[in-house]
């Protein structure tokens, strides 16, 4: 059975003359964003401007792409590798609020506001990330009408997630919400030949740490319900990796109230 292994110049350049930047995006990664369901909807012509005038950059393992605090200068979408978001409270605590595969966008909401950034984004493993300027993202709205409509449905979307985080948080044991997770992480950073039901390892190095504070639990308990999901055969645990042996009864773990 297979096992699947989970810079723009100052000044804002005319769409209509501007010169693609370098270095360019592999065929892989540029594959990775067009396969997103949201930048596939967009026009032909809209992809190909965003495209045309991104910026490309690739950072190592831990680098920081946006910092929290800082003014917003940018709207970014991960082309390889991974990003992390993480945001710093009051009182130092830092928390781990999500981690972005390739193909999703991300900022537009503080580029629109012309705030600043409210999280630190740092990338995990080596990653690969196409941004666009806010200059150029205000002017991709004016010339591209439907822009506009397409940045308030991704808005919806995320806002559809975050009521549905609100009632798992709300309504589901904590091992239903972990069971929730590696699903959610399995699909969305394994490799895309991975069959439902097969044996898969997440291809994410995750610490109990960073589970525990995405699902908003203790270590202590984050390793007892991992070590329950070992002792029944449903995951293995390896040194920063996780395989999932039994993915069906994993997705019946996550159903539970």
């Amino acid at each position: 059975m297979p096992t699947a292994t989970i810079a723009l110049p100052e000044s804002v350049p005319s769409l209509a003359d501007h010169h693609l930047q370098r270095p360019f995006l592999s065929q892989p990664e540029r594959e990775a964003i067009n396969r997103g369901r949201w930048f596939a909807a967009l026009t032909p012509s809209l992809r190909h401007d965003i495209f045309r005038l991104g910026r490309i950059t690739r950072y190592a393992h831990g680098q920081m792409i946006v910092e929290q605090g800082d003014l917003a200068q940018d709207w970014f979408a991960c082309a390889s590798g991974a990003i992390r978001f993480r945001r710093s409270t009051p009182s130092g605590k830092q928390v781990t609020l999500a981690y972005v595969e390739p193909g999703i966008w991300v900022g537009e909401a503080e580029v629109l506001h012309r705030g600043p950034n409210t999280y630190d984004a740092h990338a995990h493993g080596p990653t690969t990330v196409l941004s666009v300027a806010e200059g150029v993202f205000r002017q991709l709205l004016r010339e591209h009408p439907e822009f506009g409509e397409a940045l308030l449905t991704l808005q919806a979307r995320r806002m559809r997630y975050l009521y549905w985080m609100m009632e798992d948080m709300a309504t589901l044991p904590l091992r239903a919400r972990l069971a929730k997770q590696l699903l959610h992480v399995l699909r969305r950073f394994g490799e895309r030949a991975a069959v439902p039901g097969q044996r898969g390892a997440i291809g994410l190095a995750l610490v109990q740490d960073e589970l525990a504070q995405l699902l908003g639990g203790s270590r202590q308990r984050i390793n007892v319900e991992l070590k329950w999901m070992e002792r029944e055969g449903i995951i293995g645990i390896h040194q920063r990796s996780i395989v999932v042996y039994q993915q069906d009864q994993l997705e019946a773990l996550a159903q539970q109230e």
